[in-house]
């Protein structure tokens, strides 16, 4: 691929995730929480929580995968890890649409670690977005040099915020009193 489309195309996909990052940050917290409440959101934040864990799961198969050079079995786990990645973004929106933000409110040692951990997950998950897209490109359009360069910085990223998205979980779920 030339290098003025690949630029372009990068362009195009740091523009778009500029986008949904504002987005998120609006509908996140500065979108009112629904009217209506159903019975099903409670749920919502353990399925998120098996989405990420199971994302998590992926990415560390596909490493293994293409690392013992299996790589049609490193595409499936991949591939897997974007689609349970996705449907984590629908459920975390779908939360955050029909419940609102859930505060912190617990005091002590395990506020400053939480925020850390809360922080730092949020950062890289904005950044993470244009990185899986470009990975993803250079994979599907064949450029596999350039994937494996943008795969090296992305799947550490990647797998941290799946991880640390699972922590969050716990923290807001069982030390949040």
């Amino acid at each position: 691929m030339k290098k003025n489309n690949s630029n372009f195309i990068y362009t195009l996909l740091f523009i778009l995730s500029g986008f949904i990052a504002l987005f998120l940050v609006w509908f996140i917290y500065f979108k009112p929480e629904a009217a209506v409440k159903l019975w099903w959101v409670d749920h919502l934040p353990l399925v998120n929580a098996i989405l990420n864990t199971i994302s998590a799961t992926l990415l560390c198969m596909g490493y293994y995968f293409v690392k013992t050079k299996r790589v049609s079995l490193h595409i499936k786990s991949m591939s897997g890890a974007t689609v349970t990645s996705a449907l984590f973004l629908i459920s975390y929106l779908l939360y955050h649409h029909y419940h609102g933000d859930t505060k912190f409110i617990a005091q002590g040692m395990v506020r400053p670690i939480y925020f850390a951990i809360l922080i730092s997950h949020v950062l890289l998950s904005i950044v993470m977005l244009p990185m899986i897209l470009i990975t993803l490109w250079n994979a599907f359009s064949g450029n596999f040099l350039s994937h494996r360069k943008w795969a090296k910085w992305t799947l550490p990223i990647w797998l941290y915020v799946s991880v640390t998205g699972v922590l969050i979980f716990i923290f807001l779920k069982y030390l949040n009193f």
